[in-house]
């Protein structure tokens, strides 16, 4: 399967709480952290849920 990069572009902070757990589920840490993650179709629907707060990087 495809892998895909994600960064953290901005905060969680005061944000609804299913956003700040779907973060987190992602394995965001920190701001601006590349995580690299499997396309799965779960990843992508999380991805698409706080696509506000992240971007997808080639």
């Amino acid at each position: 399967m495809a892998k895909i990069k994600i960064k953290q572009v901005r905060s969680s902070i005061n944000r609804p709480k299913d956003q700040k757990r779907t973060i987190e589920a992602l394995g965001f840490k920190k701001l601006n952290q590349v995580i690299e993650k499997e396309a799965t179709p779960q990843v992508l629907g999380m991805v698409k849920k706080v696509s506000h707060l992240v971007e997808v990087i080639d």
